[in-house]
């Protein structure tokens, strides 16, 4: 189990997690949430003992990081899938780790093969790709056979195979009995992997619930219905009716209708009552993203804005050769023509400044005689 409790860290001026406390238990999948900038990164760092907290404190099990005998072996963490030594082997880099962690070399290949990276063991792994590199950072944090795992943003870089082997494997570790702490912007993976939600903005915690739990909180559920095409008497007497039972309607661009305020069972009662048909009636729950996004919309630091485009959209330029300058189709403006360019054009009869050279002849062919 992970415990914060009064989590503060500031560097100078700025506080990066003010008096943050939260229980990370075991046997679930808990996920990590929060802008960026909201200080998750800052959290498990404090976590893993890697920076010190301005006050308050956090533990496993019940002692701090750098209390453990053998850390390694009950904490396993993937925080930064760059840490390794470029010029090693996947393999010599987790023999390394082994070896300073007393874990005989045997473990190595086989975390190797838990993540795939068996038939590229022994290639250097500054050739890897950002996804395989995230598949060797999980292969260390497993190399312990922790019971603590803590992950950011692990499916970074990742295929649609590789996100789906990481959210079953996360998924199994938590029903081994161990404690899995995950960091993800993802929503849409959080829904189908965590079991519970931590989330915090700026700093401060602002959710600590099961994943419906935040969901049912943090939206609003609706029901969508369809009455017949062409009944539009129908359709609005149904509209006045559920009014006047207190319920909200909105329509919708494809023709059906949103209804809030009304459950599902009433709203059919009330169409048969008023004689009205239906074509479709069904209930709609909020996503995890819409209701992620709903509660932490004060929190963000960096908004994005339209662009303007301002001045790209403008007349034709006069260049400094003579010619003009049209805008292209997407209003930047197009390259120019051949020959233009500062200045006016040589005659036609001239002669090269230069006389051709090798080097410049980009489209010449490649001679056998050309490398002696």
């Amino acid at each position: 189990m992970i415990e914060a409790t009064g989590l503060t860290k500031s560097y100078g001026s700025k506080t990066a997690v003010y008096n943050l406390s939260f229980r990370v238990l075991p046997g679930k999948v808990t996920g990590f949430l929060g802008p960026n900038g909201a200080g998750k990164s800052t959290t498990m760092r404090m976590i893993l003992g890697l920076d010190a907290p301005t006050d308050g404190s956090v533990t496993i099990g019940g002692h701090q990081y750098r209390e453990l005998p053998n850390a390694p072996r009950l904490v396993g963490a993937l925080l930064d899938a760059n840490a390794k030594h470029g010029g090693r082997s996947a393999r010599a880099h987790l023999l390394c780790l082994a070896q300073l962690s007393g874990i005989p070399a045997r473990r190595v290949d086989e975390v190797l093969d838990v993540v795939g990276l068996t038939q590229v063991a022994r290639k250097r792994s500054k050739g890897f790709s950002l996804g395989m590199g995230q598949r060797l950072g999980i292969a260390a944090a497993l190399l312990g056979d922790p019971q603590v795992l803590l992950f950011d943003e692990p499916v970074n870089g990742l295929d649609p195979e590789g996100i789906r082997w990481v959210r079953e494997l996360m998924r199994r570790l938590a029903s081994e009995g161990r404690t899995v702490f995950v960091s993800s912007h993802l929503m849409s993976e959080m829904a189908q992997t965590a079991d519970h939600l931590i989330v915090i903005g700026r700093g401060q915690l602002m959710a600590d619930l099961p994943v419906r739990a935040f969901i049912e909180q943090n939206s609003t559920g609706f029901a969508r219905l369809r009455t017949p095409d062409g009944d539009e008497a129908g359709r609005e007497k149904l509209v006045r009716v559920l009014a006047e039972a207190g319920g909200q309607v909105q329509a919708e661009p494809e023709g059906t209708l949103k209804v809030t305020g009304v459950e599902l069972p009433r709203i059919s009662e009330l169409a048969h009552a008023a004689d009205v048909r239906l074509w479709e009636l069904s209930p709609h729950h909020a996503s995890l993203e819409e209701a992620y996004m709903r509660m932490t919309q004060g929190a963000v630091d960096y908004r994005s804005s339209e662009d303007q485009r301002s001045g790209l959209q403008g007349p034709p330029q006069q260049a400094p050769g003579g010619w003009q300058q049209p805008v292209g189709p997407q209003g930047g403006y197009a390259p120019p023509p051949p020959g233009a360019g500062f200045g006016a054009p040589p005659p036609a009869h001239a002669a090269p400044p230069h006389p051709p050279h090798a080097a410049h002849q980009a489209a010449a062919p490649y001679r056998p005689e050309d490398a002696r």
